[in-house]
């Protein structure tokens, strides 16, 4: 599993780079969150960011 984010439904609030850095950045570049390739995702950090997402954006997929 590893975590994705809907963009359409994100408000670059920083939530989730607050609770959990080494798995979401901000894309400066770009100008929007992104996911961090990891090996392993930490599940309960990311479990913490997907909780405290005030859009509930952020969920886990199938890799």
């Amino acid at each position: 599993m590893i975590p994705d984010i809907d963009l359409g439904e994100c408000v670059e609030c920083d939530c989730c780079i607050e609770v959990c850095p080494e798995v979401f950045r901000r894309n400066e570049s770009m100008g929007y969150i992104e996911v961090i390739d990891c090996e392993k995702y930490p599940e309960l950090e990311v479990q913490d960011a997907i909780n405290f997402c005030p859009t509930g954006c952020i969920c886990w997929v199938e890799e």
